[in-house]
């Protein structure tokens, strides 16, 4: 079934064509991956794909009746509204069910307007919706359902809109950079959410695992032309490579018929017969052939880098808090020369704070960072490139000098320097902010490679850049002799560069784990599981073993069935309103009305247990 068509789209910047007669189709249960060098155009077609932005020319065909879903990059929402009020807010019914129901629960006196909102569950089998819902809320760390939406971050925005996306499920889900703002763990959790669920996706990714666990078809615009390979990550690599070669071939081959054709047309007199025209015509299209050359120009990269001496970096017992959250406590560490370390943790646990201490840009609450005298640090941070009105790309390199050194005493110029990082003459006079977000990080890492530190440090490195930039930056840092520290959540990079692993645990526990990411996860999957469940998730799991034997009518099943669920959302609703009495700021009458909820909350979930097991009870029966 096919659910969206592409046709002959076009679209140009002033002189500059971005992409020209373009055509395309997703069909129902496809998950594909769209793959393109950085400034090729790759948001332009999803901002097309998604109305924001209209094609010079050609058609966007969607299936009638069917449901799309969008994934910005900056996504907008009313600021006014809630976490909550923002996810009700979409055209879903049962969302509009589920709030009903909630309301209802607030005020238990009326037992009319309580009964009608539990049928409407009942009728529209909305408790599965419910616990849905709150999970993946839940799994994007997006617990605060009261916060507004003023005072989140950017990461923040992009994962509710993510949660707001997958709630709705919708046919057709169109994603810019799905991963960009999620920690590893949630990557991990998306990954296997869209293994299971039947969303046909279309995606715009870097994330090489991503793109190999999830996409089964990848679409390649490269030199102008679509490709499309019906396989994951892996295949289209191989593909790709003996699509390249044979192009070779064939070129190879126009070379040799265009020497011998235009040989030909030398020797020919000026009147000619009809057939000799035909041949004419061949010729031309012979010579486009023959002269056809990739654009495969790779970043260069080179450093100056000075030697590191013997005293690298340490940490002397170094902690760091903020308010109730600890980040560091009695950090013990010495860096040794070449060392490859890998960050890794949770959202919140304090990485980048980390980094400001090891760079020096914050200071400890106690304990001291020493650095070696030949350190040179290279910060590349997540704020990226600060952009100054008007300009040029240029302007920026030269802002380090007309000359630039390099290994044994030779020097390039800015031109030649931003040639190596795929910025032709005259996109080298383009103003910065026209640039696409991943040519701006690519500049970026230019003005931080080319002061020549010996010890980098790469916070979120990858996202943005294309997967060409990514396989030369890697080539260059395995071969980079100083000292690194990535934080990262592109797995595929991290196990490719780093030889052990910081794991902030929160709480202050950092664990030197002596391996990259894979390493990793194989190592925390061989632990025994120790089991965080709640009461209510234990009995949950354990009636539902006990509903096979079928002993109950098929009323008490349903009731059964029912409780279960709300009882998962209770123990949800519970631990949210815990987490207000954490609130050091609330008045005596504020955490008085909060108990009596609390208390009205443990009454309600008391009730349902007692049902819960007079129900099992009756099922051993």
């Amino acid at each position: 079934m096919n659910y969206l068509t592409v046709e002959n789209i076009s679209k140009s910047y002033g002189e500059h064509t971005l992409f020209k007669d373009l055509s395309f189709s997703v069909h129902k249960d496809q998950k594909i991956a769209f793959v393109a060098k950085n400034g090729t155009g790759k948001t332009s077609i999803l901002n097309i794909l998604s109305g924001d932005d209209q094609a010079d020319s050609g058609n966007v065909i969607y299936r009638k009746d069917i449901k799309v879903a969008f994934l910005s990059q900056d996504p907008k929402f009313d600021k006014t509204l809630t976490v909550e009020e923002t996810i009700f807010a979409s055209d879903n019914p049962i969302l509009k069910i589920i709030s009903n129901y909630e309301k209802a629960l607030l005020n238990p006196e009326d037992t009319d307007a309580y009964q009608s909102a539990f049928d409407a569950m009942e009728h529209h089998q909305a408790w599965d919706f419910e616990t849905l819902y709150k999970q993946i809320l839940f799994k994007l760390k997006l617990d605060n359902l009261e916060q507004k939406i003023s005072t989140l971050s950017g990461g923040q925005k992009k994962r509710l809109a993510l949660a707001n996306a997958l709630i709705n499920k919708p046919d057709l889900l169109i994603l810019d950079e799905p991963t960009n703002h999620l920690d590893l763990e949630m990557i991990e959790w998306l990954e296997g959410f869209f293994a299971k669920e039947n969303i046909t996706l279309f995606m715009v990714t870097h994330d090489r695992y991503f793109l190999e666990r999830v996409c089964n078809e990848i679409i390649e615009l490269d030199e102008g032309e679509l490709y499309s390979y019906k396989g994951n990550y892996s295949y289209y690599l191989e593909k790709r490579e003996e699509r390249i070669e044979r192009e070779a071939v064939e070129t190879g081959k126009a070379k040799q018929l265009f020497k011998k054709e235009l040989a030909w047309m030398r020797r020919q007199p000026k009147a000619r017969t009809t057939k000799s025209k035909s041949r004419i015509d061949d010729f031309n299209d012979i010579k486009h052939r023959a002269h056809q050359r990739r654009n495969d120009h790779q970043v260069q990269l080179e450093l100056n880098m000075e030697r590191l001496g013997s005293k690298i970096l340490e940490f002397h017992k170094v902690s760091k808090a903020f308010k109730d959250k600890t980040i560091l406590k009695g950090f013990d560490y010495t860096f040794k020369k070449g060392e490859r370390v890998g960050i890794i943790g949770k959202n919140g646990t304090g990485k980048t704070t980390f980094l400001n201490i090891l760079t020096q840009t914050a200071a400890p609450d106690s304990g001291k960072v020493v650095k070696g005298d030949t350190v040179k640090f290279g910060y590349y941070t997540q704020n990226g490139i600060a952009i100054k009105p008007e300009q040029k790309v240029i302007d920026v390199i030269r802002e380090f000098g007309d000359y630039i050194p390099l290994k044994k005493g030779r020097q390039i110029s800015a031109q030649q320097l931003l040639e190596r990082f795929l910025f032709s003459r005259k996109k080298q006079y383009d103003f910065v902010e026209k640039l696409s977000g991943g040519e701006r990080k690519r500049l970026y890492l230019c003005t931080v490679l080319i002061q020549n530190p010996n010890f980098l440090i790469l916070d979120e490195p990858t996202n943005d850049l294309d997967i060409v930039t990514l396989n030369v930056l890697e080539e260059f840092l395995l071969d980079f002799p100083g000292c690194i520290i990535v934080v990262s959540h592109d797995r595929y990079f991290m196990d490719k560069i780093v030889d052990h692993l910081f794991v902030f645990k929160g709480e202050g526990e950092i664990e030197d784990f002596p391996g990259n990411y894979t390493d990793y996860r194989v190592y925390e999957d061989s632990q025994p599981v120790v089991s965080n469940s709640t009461s209510e998730d234990k009995k949950e799991k354990e009636a539902l073993k006990q509903n096979e034997a079928t002993k109950l009518s098929y009323n008490e099943e349903k009731e059964l069935k029912n409780i279960e669920s709300k009882l998962n959302s209770l123990a949800y609703d519970k631990k949210e309103l815990e987490s207000k009495f954490n609130n050091p700021d609330l008045t005596q009458d504020e955490i008085n009305a909060l108990s009596d909820e609390l208390q009205k909350l443990l009454d309600t979930i008391e009730a349902k247990e007692e049902r819960w097991f007079e129900l099992s009870a009756k099922l051993e029966g």
